[in-house]
């Protein structure tokens, strides 16, 4: 078997973060999910929320990212790569505001296939609202659904995480990949 780059997707606040924290204590290598990262940048250069006044552009600077994350997995030394969200994000993201998007956006995620995806569903229970997500628990599930039907219009066979614990999610995930 080969390299496995392995992305974790669900909507806001499903818990994506802390697995890839969690999966990272454990030894195993992992890219955090970049939005902060950009919307952070932006507020530097004056920028209040990037994704809601100049959406195309933060999601091409997204996509930049993620196409950067996925080549840097490859050459990575571990057999298993994890990442925090992947390309289709960026075009499930443009679909839930109703936005177009450059036909290169496609190209991108045609290009840069995951071996596995790992889909964490809506989960009110957990669901917390930061200073960086400005979307309520509704908008959460709408963006879960955009994420699934993206990623399936892909190719991908979404694995469902069952909502457990974070170590249960863990070996679950873990379990999964070693079939």
């Amino acid at each position: 078997m080969g390299k496995e780059i392995v992305v974790i997707i669900g909507g806001p606040g499903s818990g994506k973060t802390t697995l890839i924290e969690k999966l990272t204590e454990k030894g195993y290598t992992c890219y955090p999910e970049i939005s902060r990262e950009v919307t952070l940048e932006a507020r530097k250069q004056g920028i209040e929320q990037l994704f809601l006044e100049k959406p195309l552009l933060f999601s091409e600077l997204l996509l930049e990212g993620r196409k950067k994350q996925y080549h840097n997995a490859l050459t990575e030394e571990s057999d298993i790569v994890f990442i925090d969200r992947g390309l289709p994000d960026v075009l499930a993201y443009m679909h839930y505001i109703g936005d177009s998007y450059p036909a290169f956006f496609d190209h991108a995620c045609r290009e840069h296939k995951y071996s596995r995806v790992f889909f964490l569903p809506a989960w009110e229970e957990i669901y917390t609202a930061d200073d960086a997500r400005y979307e309520n628990y509704e908008q959460a599930k709408l963006i879960s659904g955009h994420l699934a039907e993206t990623y399936k219009n892909y190719g991908y066979d979404l694995i469902e995480v069952p909502k457990d614990t974070p170590d249960n999610r863990i070996l679950f995930i873990l379990g999964q990949l070693s079939k």
